[in-house]
């Protein structure tokens, strides 16, 4: 039996992301929170924030969104973004290009400045 759960991440401009993972942590508006196969059943609203999936074969996928909700159970995650940005790329250049762009979406959402420090970090460490 897998222990793996379907996740989709859709925004107005189409899909962002479809397949199976092991983990996604998603930024909730009450905290982050990490969702595995089996989780209850839940529907989330969602503030800009990274989120994190860890694939089948344990590497790890970014995405950034700016806000949005994640309907979750036991088989299934979807997330309804407003807007995403994936920070992943073939060269450095796509990629700081990506870095730049995630920035701008969740600074453009949130006033938080911690919660902005927090999430530039994330955002940051991923090039590590």
């Amino acid at each position: 039996m897998s222990d793996l759960t379907h996740l989709e991440i859709v925004t107005p401009v189409g899909m962002i992301f479809k397949g199976d993972v092991k983990l996604v942590v998603l930024p909730g508006s009450e905290g982050e929170f990490g969702v595995l196969k089996g989780h209850a059943s839940l529907i989330a609203s969602l503030k800009a924030g990274v989120i994190d999936i860890e694939k089948a074969d344990s590497s790890h996928e970014f995405i950034a969104i700016d806000a949005g909700y994640a309907e979750v159970n036991e088989l299934n995650i979807s997330v309804l973004a407003k807007g995403a940005v994936a920070i992943n790329g073939s060269d450095d250049s796509e990629i700081s290009k990506n870095l730049a762009q995630a920035k701008e979406l969740v600074k453009s959402m949130s006033s938080d400045s911690a919660a902005l420090a927090a999430t530039f970090a994330k955002i940051d460490n991923h090039r590590q």
